[in-house]
């Protein structure tokens, strides 16, 4: 039974990092992860070390704020395990999430993604939103998948620099 609970708490952690479906600060995972379960921080904290040292997830840093994501090998465990997770729970998960991703989700979000239109020509979209207002919106053409997959991961982890200087080109005057 105790071998059970693990699997379960463990897969319920990969679950919900699957359905946010983008690299999460430590603090909104635990927020979601307990606001779900009835799991509690010091068994949340063992499951994350061991869904760590199993290379399922990974941890850094990022503006000092420790960033959990989800890796390759996590997706793969959580295919082939996903049927083990009681329907119950991924029923739970399934209709709370939305409302409780949204609690806890940062009034300011980042968010890219790129859509083929050709074989060879892909559109990347870029938007910054702020308290369901979209305070900035680019969209782009990008000659390859490479190319678009590069300008989404610049976007998404440097929407901080990035947004403000093209800002700036924008409102500058002098353009001789």
């Amino acid at each position: 039974y105790m071998n059970e609970k693990l699997a379960d708490n463990k897969l319920l952690i990969l679950y919900i990092l699957q359905k946010v479906n983008r690299p999460v600060s430590y603090k909104e995972i635990l927020e979601l992860v307990i606001s779900i379960s009835d799991m509690n921080y010091f068994d949340f904290q063992q499951f994350l070390q061991e869904l760590l040292d199993d290379n399922f997830i990974l941890k850094y840093l990022k503006n000092d704020d420790e960033i959990i994501e989800l890796t390759d090998d996590g997706k793969n465990a959580l295919e082939l395990t996903i049927d083990m997770l009681p329907g119950i729970i991924k029923l739970k998960i399934d209709s709370s999430f939305k409302e409780q991703y949204n609690k806890i989700k940062d009034e300011f979000s980042v968010f890219a993604k790129y859509t083929p239109i050709s074989e060879t020509n892909y559109t990347v979209t870029c938007k910054i939103i702020e308290n369901n207002q979209t305070l900035f919106n680019i969209d782009t053409i990008a000659d390859s998948k490479e190319q678009a997959k590069q300008i989404v991961n610049n976007w998404n982890n440097n929407a901080e620099q990035i947004y403000p200087e093209i800002l700036r080109l924008l409102t500058e005057k002098n353009w001789n």
